[in-house]
Formats: C-alpha cells, sequence, structure tokens
C-alpha cells in the first residue's frame, strides 16, 4: 500500500508520479458504468459548475488534477457518492477507536487505496484514499480527532419500485442544483485542515452547510468522545450513545430509503450490518478479524481501524471473490504518527 507525503500540497502535488495509479482509479470508476465515457463528457462541466457555486476550496485543485490526467471524468468522479458503510465508534484503554468498512461497487479501488500525509493550518492527518482524489473520506489527525463519512439514504418521492430509478436521478441532480453549500467529502477536509480539537470538529459539521445529506462518524482523544451526526441539507441531529450504523437514519422514515451493499432487503440489510459490528463493541481484535459477513460484502474495499489519541491507523484493501464476497487483497499497513 503506498504511503504518500503531499505535507507540501494537496492531491495534486505528487500526481505526477502517480499518474498511472490515478488513470486506473478513473478507468475502474468510469468501467462499471453503463456508457461511463459519455456520461464523463456530458456531467464534467455540470459538476465543474456546481462546485464552483458550492464555493470550495478545492476546486482548483480538482482543475489541475483534471489537466494533468487529460482524461474526461475527473470532476464527474469529484461528484459521485455512490457507497455504503459500516462503521462504529467504541472506548479503548488507549482512547476512542472508529473502525469502519467502505463498500463501493467498481473493482480496483481495494488494490489502489494509498495513505497521503497531508497538513493543514491545525496540524498533520492521514488520509485513506485514492490518487487524484481531493476530499477526505476516512482520517486521522494525532492528537485531534479521527473521522469518517457514510453516505446517508436515500429520498424516496414514489412508493412503487417501478420508479426507483427515477429517485435515483433525481436524488443526485438534486445534490448539484444548490450553491454555497460544500461537498461532504470538502467539508470534511476543510475540518481536517483548519480544526485543532474535537469540539471544534464537531461544530462544523454540525452547522456548516453541506449539499447532500451525510452521516459523520467523529471521535476524539478522551473517553466518550465520539458522536454519530446526521445531516441533511437543512437539519442536524447529533447521537452521543451507540455510535454504530450504515447507511440508514437512527429514527426510520417512510420517505428515505437506506443506501445497502449485499443482499436482502435495505432495511434488513442496515440492521445486520450494524448489528454484526456493534457486537465487536469493546473487543480488541487481530487482523481485522472483525471484517466478516454481513460488514464484509462483495463491494467492499477498504477496512480501516483509527485511535487519535495513539496516532495509528490501520488499513487494509479487498475486492470482490468468487464466492460473492471479498477477498483482501493488500499487505494489513500500520501507519503510526507522533501524538
Amino acid at each position: 500500500m503506498a504511503f504518500i507525503d503531499s505535507v507540501g500540497g494537496g492531491a495534486d502535488a505528487h500526481l505526477h508520479n502517480r499518474t498511472t495509479e490515478a488513470l486506473a482509479v478513473r478507468d475502474a470508476c468510469l468501467g462499471w458504468l453503463p456508457l461511463g465515457g459519455l456520461l464523463a463528457r456530458i456531467a464534467d462541466p455540470i459538476v465543474r459548475a456546481w462546485m464552483t457555486r458550492a464555493g470550495t476550496a478545492y476546486a482548483a485543485e480538482i482543475d489541475s488534477v483534471a489537466r494533468t490526467l487529460k482524461k474526461p471524468g475527473i470532476w464527474l468522479l469529484h461528484g459521485a457518492y455512490l457507497f455504503g458503510c459500516t462503521a462504529l465508534a467504541d472506548d479503548t484503554a488507549r482512547g476512542p477507536r472508529l473502525r469502519r468498512t467502505l463498500d463501493w461497487p467498481f473493482p480496483g479501488l481495494g488494490r489502489l487505496v494509498e495513505v497521503r500525509r497531508q497538513r493543514g493550518a491545525a496540524g498533520e492527518f492521514l488520509n485513506v484514499t485514492w490518487p487524484g482524489f481531493v476530499g477526505v473520506l476516512t482520517a486521522v489527525a494525532p492528537a485531534r480527532f479521527a473521522a469518517s463519512i457514510n453516505q446517508a439514504p436515500m429520498r424516496r418521492r414514489w412508493r412503487t419500485p417501478m420508479l426507483l430509478w427515477l429517485d435515483y436521478v433525481l436524488n443526485a441532480l438534486h445534490g448539484l442544483r444548490g450553491s454555497g453549500r460544500l461537498p461532504p467529502e470538502h467539508l470534511l477536509r476543510h475540518v481536517f485542515e483548519t480544526c485543532t480539537s474535537f469540539d471544534d470538529a464537531r461544530r462544523q459539521l454540525e452547522t456548516v452547510p453541506v449539499a447532500r445529506p451525510v452521516l459523520f462518524l467523529l471521535i476524539g482523544t478522551r473517553p466518550g468522545e465520539r458522536i454519530v451526526i446526521e445531516r441533511e441539507e437543512a437539519g442536524v441531529r447529533t447521537y452521543r450513545d451507540d455510535t454504530v450504523f450504515a447507511n440508514d437514519w437512527r429514527e426510520r422514515h417512510p420517505n428515505w430509503r437506506p443506501r445497502a451493499c449485499g443482499s436482502g432487503e435495505p432495511v434488513e440489510n442496515n440492521i445486520r450490518r450494524r448489528t454484526a459490528l456493534a457486537a465487536w463493541s469493546e473487543r480488541d481484535a487481530d487482523d481485522f478479524d472483525w471484517v466478516t459477513a454481513p460488514v464484509l460484502n462483495a463491494c467492499t474495499r477498504l477496512s480501516v481501524e483509527m485511535c487519535a489519541a495513539t496516532g495509528q491507523l490501520t488499513v487494509a484493501g479487498w475486492e470482490a471473490d468468487e464466492r460473492g464476497s471479498a477477498a483482501r487483497v493488500t499487505a494489513i499497513s500500520t501507519f503510526q504518527q507522533a501524538v
């Protein structure tokens, strides 16, 4: 697994040494999509215009990545929001710990994962990411906090299954319509760059306007510093107990459909994943023993453990196997930053 020192810049700072890998990430994602190449050419200018309206500080960085790779689809992939996750925060003798899997249908992302050391005004952090990707989905800032993103459920407009495809389209377009609201993965990067404490990070994740519904999991360095933050575009709910979740609101609503990876109906799928991971609360495990079905499924691409109190980050990449599940395809890599 590659370790990239980007302290001197962003995702584009060392891209000239990682263009082959960045293009492989692009091809893996677009190759999975029907008519991916055509969609990239149509969507790139739309997403670029939306990023400008959103006021993100990272638009120039995305533009630099796109100009370096010289292929359509870079803006589209930065506007995509298609992933499921299962995440747990619990207390240990060393401090709060965050465990998470990231499920994405794109083959190759488990092999291509990298850990990038970055720095902002508030200090350094380790970002679990991919070559050319600008946002933050999973990261740890030693002696400050660690956090991750889960995709929130999807707003339903019609109850008939025949119109589910239209709900997917309209939800995607809705996120591209607004202005002055950051993509959640850009907000999380901003938090890691600028927030000096768990409380500071919590305030920003609760209050800064976001372009899409999102689920944040945040841990600090002291016992009890672990929260789930549910964000809609204009609402927030924070939970300090039972900090385990998948891709649904804690209080279910019939107008929202949970995201799901693996088999079964979305509601039951989320319950199974959340219940299975909750059973590992306050239990130590070597070599990602907790990454088993139903938390593990054919779409699982990453497993991560983080502890901000110790500065430790452990990562492994996964890819679909021939048995309808996933197998680990990278070594289990542990990174330690001084606290």
